[in-house]
């Protein structure tokens, strides 16, 4: 009998070539090769399209239930959910080391088993006394969660079949390996392979699963990009480890949307819920600074207010100036510089540029491309845009201010948060007594800014 072909697989993207090279073809990342056993080709030696049973297809309009949903009882958890975890779902959670992601998991497993459910927390990265430790120290000790620390598919799955579970969650899916495959934990086969027996067997039983996964070096999922498929929800977890701040964001979402997110502030009692966003991200504005805007961004159905903060340092003929931007696309930021020097005739070009996002809160707004021209103008002119005022809008490369979603609803905000004045695309109207300078293009917003007539 031949012996079965090795290959060798990208641990990246998921790839497979049949000879070892330092740099894979298809991402271009360096030693992510692993051997692996080849898979068999089952279909080469049998017609899959005989002995199979008739499959029942419906209609489109047949009528279904609504998915019932499971409250775990974090109000910014479920927000980010949609409204909770769905019955045999299986949601996949993704942060970098020490974000946060197991003690978010823990507490959410706590107060569903406070609430009555069955959960079981399996971790394969801890022991059973380290999680239990952590569950003292966020005081849900008493809580009636199974525990376990294993990392073989087969035994787990086992376990699962004579306990009925409700919630399940899986710490993490990198360190668990299926029997059947032979490689390494970790690799594209054992995370694809074991990924797909756990999530069987919450469609079979209606469990509601939770995998966590590892995550590369630029932020995204280890693993295959097939995993994320395979999923119903995808959450990412965001934040710096320096700050306080954790948000939970929505990549893909069968049951719900992918525009909410969940706002959470590490301490002391682990994982709290922040209520008013805002507070976070705004500093102290008793005073008028120059190159500080604030403005009002728009994550799904709720605005958070941000601080846009500018510097710019004039440098002497000849010298290379620096562009450093942290929380906002570099891209986008050289497109605002080249439109205030082409349209509105500010020689930005020689001098060095800083722009930062106060807080770590990252800004995928397109609106938020006023607010950046509006800190930008007032750091290079020394002008400070007044504390009362937001500014949002979306600049097009003509220099025409672009009218953006919701702007009522930022206005409100604004105008709870004690704003009473905002500046933004031409035609929007004043709500809760704030009061609203429309302009057409940039060019106008500078002029205020600078005292032009």
């Amino acid at each position: 009998m031949a012996k079965a072909k090795r290959q060798y697989v990208c641990q990246n993207c998921g790839s497979a070539t049949y000879r070892w090279q330092g740099q894979c073809a298809d991402c271009g990342e360096w030693n992510t090769l692993v051997e692996e056993a080849a898979e068999t080709a089952f279909s080469a030696k049998h017609d899959l399209s005989k002995g199979g049973r008739t499959i029942a297809l419906e209609t489109l309009d047949a009528a279904s239930p609504m998915p019932e949903r499971m409250l775990c009882g974090i109000a910014e958890f479920d927000r980010a959910l949609g409204g909770g975890f769905v019955a045999g779902s299986a949601t996949l959670i993704g942060g970098d080391p020490g974000i946060g992601k197991s003690t978010l998991l823990l507490q959410a497993a706590g107060r569903l088993a406070k609430a009555g459910k069955s959960v079981v927390y399996i971790s394969g990265e801890e022991a059973a006394a380290q999680v239990r430790l952590r569950a003292q120290r966020l005081e849900l000790g008493d809580a009636p969660v199974a525990l376990a620390s294993a990392t073989s598919v087969r035994d787990i799955l086992a376990t699962l079949d004579r306990q009925t579970a409700d919630f399940v969650v899986i710490d993490s899916i990198q360190t668990m390996h299926s029997d059947l495959i032979d490689s390494a934990p970790g690799t594209v086969s054992q995370v694809r392979a074991s990924a797909q027996e756990l999530i069987r067997h919450a469609k079979d039983s209606g469990a509601a699963l939770v995998l966590v996964g590892h995550v590369t070096k630029d932020g995204t999922i280890a693993g295959p990009r097939v995993l994320e498929h395979m999923v119903d929800t995808v959450l990412a977890f965001e934040g710096e480890r320096s700050h306080q701040y954790r948000i939970l964001r929505a990549v893909k979402n069968r049951f719900g949307g992918t525009d909410e997110i969940g706002v959470f502030a590490m301490g002391d009692a682990g994982l709290g819920e922040v209520a008013n966003p805002s507070s976070l991200f705004l500093t102290d504005r008793s005073g008028d600074v120059p190159g500080s805007v604030v403005f009002p961004a728009l994550e799904g159905t709720r605005p958070v207010l941000v601080e846009v903060q500018a510097l710019t340092v004039r440098l002497a003929s000849g010298a290379t100036p620096r562009r450093a931007v942290v929380g906002w696309d570099s891209g986008r930021l050289a497109m605002v510089l080249a439109v205030l020097e082409a349209r509105c005739g500010l020689q930005m070009g020689g001098a060095e540029v800083y722009l930062n996002i106060a807080g770590g809160y990252r800004l995928t707004d397109p609106a938020a491309d006023l607010a950046v021209a509006a800190a930008l103008i007032s750091a290079f002119s020394e002008r400070p845009v007044p504390s009362d005022a937001i500014v949002f809008g979306e600049l097009s490369l003509s220099g025409e201010v672009r009218p953006v979603a919701h702007d009522a609803l930022r206005l409100r905000e604004a105008a709870k948060l004690g704003f009473s004045r905002g500046w933004g695309p031409k035609g929007m109207k004043g709500v809760n007594g704030i009061g609203v300078t429309g302009f057409g293009r940039l060019g106008e917003l500078v002029d205020l800014m600078l005292g032009r007539d």
